[in-house]
């Protein structure tokens, strides 16, 4: 899975377009934490991982990839959209994505809860 992920970030780095910048903030579900699903389900209808590297976003348009880069950092991760979120209060705040811990993890320390971003559409 891991090699399958880095294939997919060198093959689709250079084709990108911008989604916008905001803050990010990252969700789990504590009962996946110990055996992967718990019959949690996203929007798209597929089970909730937390360590799965996946986003929520206003858009309903699931299954899309995105590079998001941590602001303060220049870290990177590439995640797949797959459920809806922020709600839209803190949609109207600025935040414009909620990450999986998993993908969070990779950015940031998960303590920060929430880091400025710059969100990308891999096409």
């Amino acid at each position: 899975m891991k090699t399958f992920i880095l294939v997919l970030m060198i093959v689709f780095m250079s084709a990108t377009a911008s989604a916008g910048t905001g803050t990010a903030s990252w969700y789990s579900v504590k009962s996946c934490q110990r055996e992967g699903t718990s019959g949690v389900w996203t929007a798209s209808g597929e089970a909730f991982i937390n360590e799965g590297l996946t986003c929520a976003m206003r858009s309903r348009d699931f299954g899309k990839y995105y590079k998001v880069t941590n602001l303060a950092n220049g870290r990177s991760v590439i995640v797949r959209h797959n459920d809806f979120g922020p709600n839209k209060k803190l949609h109207s705040q600025g935040r414009i994505i909620d990450l999986s811990k998993g993908a969070f993890n990779r950015i940031a320390n998960l303590r920060r809860g929430l880091i400025k971003v710059k969100v990308e559409e891999i096409r």
